[in-house]
């Protein structure tokens, strides 16, 4: 296990946030250590902001066995994959599923998520969500790992019900045989949805999209896109998305959020960490 004083902006996909106290577990033994004192748990640091003065609990990170995965040889035409580590990163397993014949993790494509924390938002696309192809979940809470099926954890828009203070540590998941050209066809699709997206940093979609629309058309609508706030700006390529232009602020972004929402009645889609202004 490696304990350190790090900036949670070295650790998050928007590039912001303050200083923290960072376990990186490796072991069940590990684990159980870390969490005797109150804790938060990181994953690849997407879909959130953390304040500027960071977050006085201790931040877990998942490594070791809890980052093993490997989806296993396919057989027949429902496959079940062995137990992954929920610290891997989702990317590499869609990459992998893909190489083998395997489909229902292309509408993930190009999530930079960690599996746990796919797992956690119910990570998605129009396409479908990380909840479409789960088998069970093993989760640690109050000092012991218990497995859920999907249906015991309240999977629904970009979120989920997992036990208070609940870990993700492993996931099996139900992926179905596949003509590998189907598979490129679909992640194609995919990929060509998500083009408008920016390349700068940013934590993702920052709203949820209301039933029936679209948040980063409304906030295109309301003339928002290409506002600044310091190093922080609403994206000209996609208004749901809050790039740092360099040297960003925690605060920054938050201006920028607490802006939209003065105008349009949206939720936010991010978790947030610490107080902010």
């Amino acid at each position: 296990m490696k304990v350190e004083v790090r900036p949670l902006a070295e650790f998050t996909t928007l590039g912001v946030g303050g200083d923290a106290e960072i376990w990186t577990v490796e072991t069940p033994a590990d684990l159980l250590l870390a969490t005797r004192e109150p804790y938060r748990v990181l994953g690849n640091g997407s879909n959130l902001l953390v304040s500027d003065r960071g977050v006085p609990e201790r931040v877990i990170r998942l490594g070791g066995v809890f980052a093993r995965a490997e989806l296993g040889r396919p057989r027949g035409d429902v496959h079940l994959t062995p137990w992954l580590g929920a610290g891997a990163l989702l990317p590499g397993l869609v990459q992998e599923a893909r190489r083998l014949g395997l489909s229902g993790l292309e509408p993930l494509l190009g999530i930079p998520a960690s599996l746990g924390g796919a797992v956690r938002m119910n990570a998605g696309t129009r396409f479908g969500e990380m909840a479409d192809v789960l088998e069970a979940v093993e989760i640690f809470h109050d000092g012991a790992f218990a497995v859920y099926h999907p249906g015991e954890l309240g999977f629904g828009y970009r979120r989920s019900n997992l036990p208070a203070g609940g870990i993700v540590t492993r996931v099996r998941l139900r992926l179905r045989r596949r003509d590998p050209a189907e598979i490129a066809a679909l992640m194609e699709r995919v990929d060509a949805a998500r083009k408008g997206q920016p390349k700068r940093k940013s934590a993702g979609c920052a709203f949820k999209n209301p039933p029936g629309d679209s948040a980063g058309r409304l906030i295109d609508r309301a003339g928002f896109k290409g506002l600044r706030a310091g190093g922080a700006m609403i994206s000209h390529e996609h208004g749901n998305f809050v790039v740092n232009t360099g040297g960003a602020s925690a605060a920054d972004v938050w201006k920028l959020v607490k802006r939209i929402q003065e105008e349009l009645p949206l939720e936010l889609e991010w978790e947030i960490w610490g107080d902010l202004p």
